[in-house]
């Protein structure tokens, strides 16, 4: 059952924002705790996003602890639309909960479209993160400098035909990224991935069972 966490307080007041536990068999611990960041406010991306809802779902059936909140101004966060940089430090703040919540635990920065910007730019100079997962991410809107040059192991999932970041974009993105790396493409997918979310779940799993971080 998702829990309700009432109070994470960002740089622009309450974020609203729900803790997936993990499904954990008998003292499993917990794998990882994840921060999950959701698509463009002003396109109408929120928490509750299909493909948002269905990587969490499949991230805690991993074991992930997945904490999934909504920008300023979405829902009943407080604050206003920024444009990226209070996106950026409301994700920080949301890392900061979740690094409070388990401390113990190695943290995993997620996201979906506009969230993947959002979390692999923040993941990638947090040294708290071990592990950046970018779903469908526009490559061509955003500045993703500090992902290219993270040598953190890197995951993405794109869409064969999406239209905001082309097969052929994510592919040469791809190709820029420092090892450790892995790619899984959905085939017929457009941007949002309609009728393929399931697929994204799967993907996830494919790509997360058996990987283990590397010790340093």
């Amino acid at each position: 059952m998702t829990r309700r966490i009432r109070e994470i307080q960002g740089p622009a007041g309450r974020l609203e924002a729900l803790l997936e536990p993990p499904v954990l068999d008998g003292d499993r611990p917990v794998r990882a705790a994840v921060i999950f960041a959701h698509p463009l406010p002003t396109d109408g991306g929120t928490m509750h996003t299909k493909v948002v809802f269905r990587a969490t779902k499949a991230l805690a059936s991993l074991g992930c602890a997945v904490l999934r909140f909504n920008f300023r101004g979405v829902g009943s966060s407080e604050g206003e639309w920024d444009e990226g940089p209070g996106e950026l430090a409301d994700y920080r703040a949301a890392l900061d909960a979740m690094a409070t919540l388990y401390p113990q635990t190695e943290l995993w920065a997620a996201g979906f479209s506009f969230g993947s910007y959002i979390a692999l730019t923040v993941g990638a100079i947090d040294d708290r993160v071990r592990l950046l997962l970018g779903i469908g991410p526009p490559v061509d809107r955003y500045d993703f400098t500090a992902v290219r040059t993270s040598a953190k192991p890197k995951f993405l999932i794109l869409a064969e035909r999406d239209e905001i970041c082309p097969l052929k974009r994510g592919y040469e993105f791809y190709g820029q990224l420092a090892e450790p790396k892995e790619l899984v493409v959905v085939d017929g997918a457009d941007h949002l991935f309609d009728g393929k979310v399931s697929e994204v779940g799967d993907a996830i799993i494919d790509l997360l069972s058996d990987y283990k971080t590397p010790t340093n």
